[in-house]
């Protein structure tokens, strides 16, 4: 089993800043993609965005150029910097990865319980 632990979530006005974090622990041979995803109320989740284990990332585009994603792969962490916060980006974050638990296992996917970000306009 693999848990994620999110944190960074919170209230904030029109045009701040917050950075989300999330850890994964648990058992882990390695992780592939890691990502964050949102659900603002009454509507499906949606792609926020992911990064590889090499670094490429892939953006929505309704946050590119205010979110940036990063992660650390020794610490088993991923990063989400949000700027220029809109009262749209209110929703729950939701940490992802998929993850191997051993050399020849498939790849399952695991979400966080999720963080909630509010931006008051």
């Amino acid at each position: 089993q693999v848990q994620l632990v999110e944190s960074g979530g919170g209230l904030v006005q029109a045009g701040g800043s917050l950075r989300l974090s999330c850890a994964a622990s648990g058992t882990i041979f390695s992780i592939n993609a890691m990502g964050w995803y949102r659900q603002a109320p009454g509507k499906q989740r949606e792609l926020v965005a992911t990064i590889t284990t090499a670094g490429s990332t892939n953006y929505a585009d309704s946050v590119k150029g205010r979110f940036t994603i990063s992660r650390d792969n020794a610490k088993k962490t991923v990063d989400l910097q949000i700027n220029s916060l809109k009262p749209e980006d209110t929703a729950v974050y939701y940490c992802y990865t998929k993850v191997r638990h051993s050399f020849v296992g498939a790849l399952y996917e695991y979400w966080g319980q999720g963080t909630q970000v509010t931006v008051s306009s």
